[in-house]
Parts: C-alpha cells; sequence; structure tokens
C-alpha cells in the first residue's frame, strides 16, 4: 500500500507539466495581489514621492567607449519581463507541440474563446477612442493576466474543476500569443534595420543550433542575451527576444525513455554487485561514478525547453512579475484621475476588460460549439465559462506593459494604469461570485 501511494504521488507529478503550470501561477498571483496593493499603497503615503522616483534612478554598464544605461523601471520593463515572455514563449511551444493546443479538437475551443476575447474588448475600445490622443490604446482591454486569474480560482478551491482551470489557462496562452503579435507588430517604434539586421542573423543561427541538435543550454542562453540587446538598438520592442529566443529552444531531449530506464538498470544492476566488494575505497568511487551517471541520464531524458521552464518558471512567477507590478502599479490617485475617469480612455479600458472580455469569451465560445467547430468538456458548464470570461478580464500586468507601450504622457499612463485597477477588480470579483455560487449549487 505504502509502496503504491509513493508511486501515486511520482506519478502525480509527472502527469502533466500544464498542471504544474497551474499551481505556480496561481500562487504566484496571490504574490502579485499582495505587491500591487503594498505599491498602491505606498505610492498614496507620506513617501509616495520618493518611492515613484525611486524607479527613475539610471544605472548601466560601461565599457569604453560603449554604455548601456537605463532608469530602473526600464531595466524591469524591458530587461527582466523579457524572461517573462521567454518562459511564455517556452510555455506557448510546450503547448502547441504536446498540450492542449496540440491538435485542433483540443485547441479549437480556447481558441474561439481567445479570439473574442480579444476582438470584442478591441472593438469596445476603439469605438469610443476612434479620435483623440487615446487611439492607440486599443491593445490594452486585449490582456489577460493568468496569475491573477488562476489565483482567483485557487480560493475558489477544490469545487472548480481542473478542466476549467486548464481551460482558462489555454485561452491566456493563445491571447499572450495575440499580445505579442499585438506588440510586434502596432507598439513598435522606428526601426533601425543595421541592428534589426544583426538581430536577424543571430536568431537564424539559433535556429541553425537547433537544426543541428546542440542541446548545451548555455548556448542559447548567451546569444539570446545578445539577441535582445539587438533589437533593444533596433527599435523593436527589446522583450520580443524572450519570445523568439523560447522557439528556438529544443524541446526534443538526447534520449528517449526507454533508453533512460535501461540505461540506468545497468547501472544499478553493477551497483548493486559492488556492495559485494571489500575494499571500502573501491566501493565508495563506484557509488559516486554511478550517481553521477544516474545524474547525467536524468539530464538527457528531459529536453533543454523542459528543463529552462522549471527552471525559469518559479523565478518569474515570484520574483519577476511580482517586482514589475510593485514598480508599475504604484498609480497616485488623486482628485484629479478620479475626476478623470469618464474620459474615453478610461471608458474604453473598463467596458473593454469588464463587459467586453466576457462577452467576447462567453459569445465566441457558445457559438463555435454550437456550429460544431468546437467541443464543450462535460464537466464545464456555460455558466463557468461566463465565470473564467470575466475571470478574463483581469487585464493587470499585460495590460500594464501595454500600457507603458501605448501611451509616453504621464497623466494618460496614470489614467490608463487606474482604469485597468478598476476593471480588474469589478472582473474579478464578478467572475469569483459566479463561479462561487455555481460550484455551490453543483456541489
Amino acid at each position: 500500500m505504502i509502496q503504491f501511494l509513493k508511486r501515486k504521488r511520482i506519478l502525480n507529478k509527472i502527469k502533466d507539466p500544464l498542471v504544474e503550470f497551474v499551481r505556480l501561477e496561481a500562487f504566484g498571483g496571490i504574490v502579485l495581489m499582495f505587491f500591487t496593493i503594498l505599491a498602491i499603497f505606498i505610492a498614496n503615503s507620506t513617501v509616495s514621492e520618493s518611492f515613484l522616483a525611486y524607479w527613475q534612478g539610471y544605472f548601466g554598464l560601461h565599457f569604453g567607449s560603449w554604455e548601456l544605461s537605463k532608469s530602473l523601471i526600464h531595466w524591469i520593463n524591458d530587461g527582466l519581463m523579457a524572461i517573462f515572455f521567454f518562459v511564455v514563449g517556452l510555455e506557448i511551444k510546450r503547448e502547441l507541440l504536446t498540450g492542449g493546443l496540440s491538435s485542433m479538437r483540443k485547441a479549437s475551443l480556447p481558441i474561439f474563446a481567445a479570439i473574442g476575447g480579444m476582438l470584442v474588448p478591441a472593438l469596445f475600445y476603439v469605438s469610443l477612442n476612434l479620435t483623440g490622443s487615446g487611439t492607440h490604446g486599443w491593445g490594452i482591454p486585449m490582456a489577460t493576466d493568468i496569475a491573477f486569474a488562476l489565483g482567483i480560482l485557487i480560493l475558489l478551491g477544490k469545487r472548480i474543476p481542473v478542466a476549467l482551470k486548464l481551460l482558462l489557462t489555454s485561452i491566456a496562452i493563445v491571447d499572450d500569443i495575440g499580445a505579442v503579435i499585438v506588440i510586434a507588430v502596432y507598439y513598435t517604434s522606428e526601426i533601425d534595420w543595421l541592428y534589426l539586421l544583426y538581430g536577424g542573423g543571430i536568431y537564424v543561427f539559433l535556429w541553425c543550433l537547433n537544426l543541428l541538435k546542440v542541446r548545451n543550454v548555455s548556448v542559447f542562453l548567451i546569444l539570446g542575451i545578445i539577441l535582445w540587446y539587438m533589437l533593444l538598438k533596433s527599435g523593436v520592442h527589446a522583450t520580443l527576444a524572450g519570445i523568439l529566443l523560447a522557439f528556438t529552444i529544443p524541446a526534443h531531449a538526447n534520449r528517449n525513455v526507454f533508453e533512460f530506464v535501461r540505461s540506468n538498470l545497468v547501472i544499478m544492476n553493477q551497483l548493486d554487485d559492488s556492495t559485494s566488494e571489500k575494499q571500502t575505497e573501491f566501493k565508495e568511487k563506484h557509488v559516486q561514478s554511478s550517481v553521477y551517471a544516474i545524474e547525467n541520464n536524468c539530464v538527457e531524458v528531459i529536453s533543454p525547453l523542459h528543463r529552462l521552464e522549471h527552471l525559469f518558471h518559479p523565478w518569474v512567477a515570484y520574483l519577476i512579475v511580482p517586482l514589475f507590478a510593485f514598480a508599475n502599479a504604484g498609480v497616485l490617485i488623486d482628485s484629479t484621475l478620479v475626476t478623470n475617469i469618464a474620459e474615453p480612455i478610461s471608458l474604453g479600458i473598463i467596458f473593454g476588460l469588464f463587459v467586453g472580455k466576457p462577452l467576447g469569451i462567453f459569445l465566441f465560445s457558445y457559438i463555435s460549439v454550437h456550429l460544431k467547430l468546437a467541443q464543450k468538456p462535460l464537466e464545464i458548464s456555460w455558466l463557468q465559462i461566463l465565470g473564467i470570461g470575466f475571470l478574463g478580464g483581469i487585464g493587470f500586468t499585460m495590460s500594464f506593459f501595454v500600457s507603458q507601450l501605448a501611451f509616453t504622457n504621464v497623466q494618460m499612463l496614470s489614467l490608463a494604469k487606474f482604469s485597468v485597477l478598476i476593471a480588474s477588480s469589478m472582473s474579478g470579483i464578478i467572475g469569483f461570485l459566479i463561479l462561487r455560487i455555481f460550484s455551490r449549487n453543483q456541489e
């Protein structure tokens, strides 16, 4: 019985990388909530001025005539967030190859839902900002913050079926693909074609390494840093280097599971035979060499993609994204900001996230299922899809990020962030209540 339980725990750990992803993102969402509230509190306290000024301090690297200097908030938004997009890219590639987006049967419902969740909010925003200074902000309400959304789902406990959590995650991943395309195509400044050409050459070289079956992750990461610098200098947003690098990371291991098992069995048998040796020194050396060989086999059987995702995901979920929130969510809420809440920019973001997101996700899901273009899991109801539609309206991290790209004016940026906070809060509360009430009735 004990042996059975041990095997069950091991199987649960390796069952599905997406389950581990959901767990990490959910707890990361709770950390994110804490730092968001803390940033808002500090920004509206007596130390507000020094807190906001702190992020504007410059520092950088100097080597002779070469210099790379940026403000702290730019290092976070352009540098650390590139690592965030790198992990997003790894998750996207994994899901496209082996996960919930690996076949049209699995991917059809999340794809249709995500398209509706991007298109309808953008239309809401554009309809309220056809002219004026806010036209560039149409990408803000398109985003979904998966960490926040899953953080709310975890508060509901075991009432929520795993299939619903995975559906929300898949929708958010497709949503991320859309956000990356929008950032690359629309939110790009003037381009320096020479640096872009250098970056393109590095990217081709990365793919050549992939095709040549190079599995040394250090080589990919070093070239990824150079790619990031080239895109930074080219005018294309540097965070896209993370996504581009992720797609070049090999997704196949050096050896398959059968070779892994056979090799380890041989080593274990040899190790078992060596226990009869009387020479302690020989026995110890043999044990050490056997352990190192098994350790090397464990590395060889895991693909570089899975190794890097496992390595970086906790850092992103528990450090980088909370730090981004802490640096960017510090909105000084004054009477002017509250008065401007009826401005088209604010209304476009609030209506886009709070109304457009759930409407788009629910409507496109319903139509695709009834036209037999997609299949709804039997354990998920339409009310639950409406609930995760509202959770999809929690734009937060990605909406903040797009706001930084859309608006350079400080007042407009503060208004956009304030609107994102309002819409995300309302969406989270309504989504939580719908799922809680429905799940209670279901039980």
